[in-house]
């Protein structure tokens, strides 16, 4: 489940159809096969599925002004969360107003290694200074089971009763009146906004644009466009040294 740009607008379509849909009261947003997201397709993301001011940090306001549109939609969205969920994909699913993650599932951004922080720098508002700052200091993942002891995600649940569990909890939101269910939530995001979230997030992506010129990412990030090295390969150089993600697919998660 690369996030191209053209999965990131269907996923937005999708999402903008159920808000307005009067049938609907809660969406849950769930991947297919083995994994939530690994992450932004690196082989090749396509055209900008909209227009974002360009130069020097278009490409992480592209996306923060994407998880944005999510969190701005009235009606409650649900992440459902299980195997990988990595770089643009942990950005995704903070975009949501709920998460519920499978207990064996890993979450990390693995790029602060040799490319950026992230595009939308959550993690301080979602686990906290320390967890933030070990985090970006390593790249490392957390199971399922500690990124909601830190806070990232509501709840961990076994694997295979995570489904039943997400629908059990979006039955609950939806015996909310819509339009209380909408008022309930925005009054959430604005005290997070007043503190400074959505100021805070909008100011780390030109921290991040900031980043691309150092000279060990812009060297790391050359090789993907003019060395034509795989997507595969470049990303097992990235994490050899530490022996985790693709390195080592039998590793049990961090708890």
């Amino acid at each position: 489940n690369a996030l191209s740009n053209a999965l990131r607008a269907a996923i937005f379509e999708a999402l903008e159809d159920g808000d307005r849909d009067p049938e609907v009261r809660v969406m849950i947003l769930r991947g297919a096969g083995v994994c939530f997201s690994a992450g932004y397709d690196l082989a090749g993301v396509g055209e900008l599925p909209w227009l974002t001011a360009g130069n020097q940090g278009q490409w992480a306001r592209h996306v923060v002004d994407g998880w944005f549109r999510v969190w701005d939609l009235a009606k409650p969205v649900i992440a459902q969360v299980h195997g990988y969920c990595l770089a643009g994909g942990t950005e995704l699913a903070t975009a949501c107003d709920l998460v519920y993650v499978a207990e064996d599932a890993q979450i990390g951004y693995p790029p602060v290694r040799l490319m950026s922080p992230p595009d939308m720098q959550f993690h301080p508002w979602m686990m906290g200074m320390r967890q933030a700052m070990e985090s970006m200091l390593t790249g490392d993942s957390l199971s399922g089971a500690e990124a909601a002891r830190r806070g990232w995600a509501n709840r961990a649940h076994p694997a295979d009763q995570l489904e039943a569990e997400v629908l059990a909890v979006a039955e609950r939101v939806a015996k909310l009146p819509p339009e209380l269910a909408a008022i309930n939530k925005r009054s959430v995001h604005r005290a997070m906004e007043i503190m400074g979230m959505r100021a805070a997030i909008r100011a780390g992506t030109e921290i991040q644009a900031l980043a691309f010129q150092t000279e060990a990412s812009s060297a790391y990030m050359s090789r993907f466009r003019r060395d034509g090295e795989s997507v595969s390969k470049l990303l097992s150089e990235r994490d050899s040294a530490f022996g985790d993600y693709r390195e080592r697919e039998t590793a049990p998660p961090k708890d």
